[in-house]
């Protein structure tokens, strides 16, 4: 049986990379290449702010093509839309027909990219929609997977929470306010290790930094300065 081709939307954090481990592991779908969308000004993952040296890295590890979006920064919606659209018009032309998202929860987003997408002739899929999220985040912790906080919203979330390890005490530390996937956007990760990669990112914890409202913690391959 020919599966249906499928993108993963990938951001680089945990989630992403737990909804194409998931999707891996189910078999119904082709999973061709990781769709990204870069910061031009800074060679770097929008919001999550990962150095493009790092994207480059997990797609090595996971085996994945990646299909880079490039966007300037502060980038109107419009134009994002539209580097998106063209985007999912090369998708198209290599025969795919899905696009995966690790989303959990928010409605509105996933409002949003179902009507973006149909406007496509695209059709998304969200594997993880609608798991318990205290209990997903454990599971992802027991697997393996691990993962660093490179993004803290600190309205959100204390600020030496920024480049800590996504793991078992992390998570009891959480506030009781706070979603134990970060889903309320209380901060973003970056993965690096667990059963979605053939071996571990050689990474590591850099500078952290207070910027445009955000804290961020800036993580380096291990041979890099």
């Amino acid at each position: 049986m020919i599966k249906p081709k499928a993108w993963m939307a990938w951001s680089t954090g945990k989630d992403s990379a737990w909804a194409l481990h998931f999707v891996r592991q189910q078999g119904q779908y082709e999973v061709t290449a990781l769709l990204t969308t870069i910061n031009t000004a800074y060679a770097r993952v929008a919001m999550h702010a990962v150095r493009e040296q790092i994207l480059d890295m997990q797609a090595e590890a996971l085996g994945l093509r990646l299909e880079k979006v490039p966007i300037p920064d502060a980038c109107p919606n419009s134009v994002y839309e539209a580097a998106m659209a063209e985007a999912m018009a090369r998708a198209r032309a290599e025969g795919v027909t899905h696009v995966i998202f690790g989303d959990l929860f928010l409605e509105d987003i996933r409002k949003y990219r179902e009507e973006k997408l149909a406007a496509c002739s695209m059709t998304p899929l969200f594997p993880l929609w609608g798991l318990e999220t205290r209990a997903l985040a454990r599971e992802m912790v027991e697997s393996g997977l691990q993962a660093y906080l490179t993004c803290i919203d600190p309205a959100k979330l204390g600020r030496s929470f920024a480049g800590r390890l996504y793991d078992a005490r992390l998570l009891a530390e959480l506030p009781p306010a706070t979603d134990p996937c970060g889903e309320n956007g209380e901060f973003h990760t970056l993965a690096f290790a667990g059963p979605m990669f053939k071996k571990p990112l050689p990474v590591r914890v850099g500078e952290v930094v207070e910027r445009d409202g955000f804290v961020f913690a800036d993580v380096f391959a291990e041979n890099a300065s």
